[in-house]
């Protein structure tokens, strides 16, 4: 496989091409389906295969920033697009990556910026995924127990989130409204600081933010899934643009790297928007949170290699994030012939 090897000048190593188009591929089908950059599966994967860390941030968000255009525009063909929203975006994230950005620059001063990391990664991953597993399986009792009373097997119907309910109540003005989320008001200054909360994690993990801002959509804002999976990729559009151009100033972004993991998430993204035409609501919130529990997995193994010492733990960790994010790319493009094939039949 050392035929497949490139230099890449910058990162000042040597890396598989077949391995960055792969990466690619998958994070660009499954960025497409979730509404996410694909970061928490791209940074660690990167720094598993011999990146540092500020590297491997920098250049997944250039990675990130050329595939969720590709993403964005095929959701909004869809209609699934809030651009209002996704405009407030901007005001909040670019002081929050700015800021992030300014904090691994520092870590990475003192030589603890790996280890700090991924300790957030891993806590910002089990906990968001152990949520949503929690939050389908409520979902899904109370569907059971409506099916009971009222006869009938249906697809059960989002409702608004409990949190998002109590946000809404805070009327401090400015009030804007959102239609294409179905809100009627809501106060500028709650979508503010979850963008700029959001924007701190993309400028400080190498994330798009997509991770935590698909469930702040959902659960904060209140946003039906469909909404909060194309409108967070509207945001990481602004974000990861933004990170990207301010890693490159600091000389931390491979480009070629980003280029060839693009070829391959081209192709994904479009796999991945439209799977989301037969996958739907909460079976896209079990899916997301399976596969950012995965990705918190390989992470700790990569941790536990570093406090441990044991080579092998490393190799785990690589074999671990692209085996998870293979299989979910199988199922999700499994899941898109079979809609496809009854979408054939009813007609």
């Amino acid at each position: 496989m050392e035929v497949f090897n490139i230099y890449l000048p910058i990162a000042g190593i040597e890396f598989n091409i077949l391995i960055l188009v792969a990466i690619g591929f998958c994070v660009g089908t499954l960025g497409g389906f979730f509404g996410v950059g694909g970061a928490w599966i791209v940074t660690p994967a990167l720094n598993i295969f011999g990146f540092n860390m500020p590297f491997a941030i920098g250049t997944d968000l250039a990675h990130i920033f050329g595939k969720s255009i590709i993403a964005t525009k095929k959701h909004s063909r869809l209609g699934n697009v809030d651009w209002r929203l996704g405009l407030f975006s901007i005001v909040g994230s670019i002081a929050g990556i700015e800021a992030g950005k300014r904090f691994v620059l520092m870590l990475e001063r003192t030589g603890d910026v790996g280890t700090v990391v991924r300790w957030v990664y891993m806590v910002f991953l089990f906990g968001l995924g152990l949520y949503m597993v929690y939050d389908y399986i409520s979902a899904m009792r109370i569907q059971k127990k409506l099916d009971r009373e009222e006869g009938g097997d249906r697809q059960p119907v989002e409702v608004t989130a409990p949190m998002a309910v109590r946000l809404r109540r805070i009327t401090i003005p400015p009030m804007i409204a959102l239609p294409a989320s179905g809100i009627t008001q809501i106060s500028f200054w709650v979508v503010f600081l979850i963008f700029l909360l959001t924007g701190f994690l993309s400028g400080f993990m190498g994330v798009g933010g997509g991770f935590i801002l698909l469930p702040a959509l959902i659960y904060m804002v209140g946003c039906p899934t469909t909404v909060a999976v194309g409108t967070s990729l509207l945001s990481v559009c602004f974000m990861s643009g933004y990170g990207c151009f301010t890693y490159s100033l600091s000389g931390r972004t491979e480009l070629t790297a980003a280029m060839l993991m693009l070829i391959g998430a081209a192709v994904g993204a479009q796999i991945g928007v439209m799977a989301t035409k037969y996958i739907k609501g909460y079976g896209i919130r079990l899916l997301f949170a399976v596969m950012i529990i995965f990705a918190g997995i390989s992470v700790a193994l990569k941790q536990a290699q570093e406090v441990l010492d044991i080579a092998v733990m490393k190799t785990l960790a690589a074999y671990f994030v692209m085996g998870s994010a293979g299989s979910m790319t199988i199922l999700i493009f499994v899941r898109l012939l079979l809609g496809l094939r009854k979408e054939n039949n009813n007609h």
